[in-house]
């Protein structure tokens, strides 16, 4: 075992660590992280299966309840509709196994909610515009918020510090739909910049044509300039309060001395181990990309994810819920196991 001291080493970017001796990216760890990420998802996938039917009532009560508003509603018409909704039945032992029989064949069966299409249908509708939405916005605030905070830091006590701080605070004290609901009043009502509602005009086929993804942004704009400005405070306060905590270490103060330009010492000594506490926030932020913003597109009546979620829970789709709820769970074990291996290989104390 050797000890790496970067106060003799100005070259070795980051504070004095314990090396292993090992060059190779240590098997055991990979293998307790794929271990501990096949159990969590089981567990997941189980917890997936027990949640909607604790719920009171089903699809079929909600059916029935409607049609008893025009007089009574038989038992043959309550079976004929179960059957016709697919409402699970036998115990609940022969239910879990049909249920691990869908989940790995990806076979949801019919949305009760938007009968008689399917859940793997309007998933893969939806899922694009989210992915599009709320990834790209997502991937362009963890950046911008992390470079600004390493920015207002560096340069603390002046205005570029106080600016951002203040904006950044500022912005996150605003929840997602307020600032949703002011967007859409004045940029849309008042102003008309922007369309108020659904992810293209009536008027526009989708295709690949130059109209329609022009027509897709402008309806794509309110909902990402909300997630973007409410979001960016967070990445900004996190990275500058890192970066401060590490801006103090020995290692950052004997790089200043030895003449490195500021800009390397910001980036390659302070900046890469104060982003690791965000590098987590953002692995599970991206991980939360594929569950959309509900809030968000709510308001907009932006037809991703979040809002096909808010409508599966409020009709009590079994199906429906259950294919999401999965993905997401899916999506957010598997940006947590990146994140855990990309934490290994960048900070090799995370190993032992």
């Amino acid at each position: 075992m050797t000890v790496v001291n970067s106060a003799a080493d100005p070259t070795v970017a980051g504070p004095p660590a314990v090396r292993t001796g090992r060059g190779s990216f240590p098997g055991r760890y990979l293998l307790g992280r794929l271990g501990l990420f096949v159990l969590t998802l089981w567990a997941a996938v189980t917890v997936n299966f027990v949640l909607p039917r604790l719920m009171p009532g089903t699809p079929a009560d909600a059916a029935v309840a409607k049609l008893s508003q025009n007089g009574p509603v038989s038992d043959a018409t309550r079976a004929a509709i179960e059957a016709q909704l697919g409402v699970p039945g036998g115990n609940l032992l022969s239910q879990y196994g049909s249920y691990l029989k869908q989940v790995v064949t990806l076979d949801f069966g019919v949305s009760y909610t938007f009968y008689p299409q399917t859940v793997s249908s309007m998933v893969s509708q939806a899922l694009p515009y989210t992915l599009v939405l709320v990834g790209l916005v997502t991937v362009l605030a963890f950046v911008l918020g992390t470079l600004i905070g390493v920015a207002s830091a560096w340069k603390r006590g002046t205005w570029l510090d106080a600016l951002p701080t203040l904006s950044g605070s500022f912005l996150s004290t605003f929840p997602y739909f307020w600032t949703a609901l002011l967007l859409l009043f004045f940029l849309g009502y008042v102003l008309h910049w922007f369309p108020t509602t659904g992810a293209y005009s009536a008027t526009t086929t989708p295709g690949l044509s130059l109209s329609f993804v022009g027509d897709a942004l402008a309806h794509a704009a309110l909902p990402a300039i909300t997630i973007l400005l409410t979001s960016l405070g967070g990445w900004i306060l996190g990275m500058r309060n890192a970066m401060i905590n590490t801006l103090g270490d020995d290692y950052v103060t004997f790089a200043e001395a030895n003449g490195l330009r500021g800009r390397t010492v910001a980036l390659r000594y302070a900046a890469r181990n104060a982003i690791l506490p965000n590098l987590t926030g953002f692995g599970l932020a991206l991980g939360g990309v594929v569950g959309g913003s509900v809030l968000v597109e709510q308001v907009f009546g932006y037809p991703g994810i979040g809002y096909l979620l808010f409508n599966a829970v409020i009709g009590q789709d079994y199906p429906l819920m259950q294919a999401l709820f999965l993905m997401i769970t899916v999506s957010v074990l598997v940006a947590n196991f990146l994140v855990d291996v990309l934490y290994g290989l960048l900070d090799p104390r995370t190993r032992r």
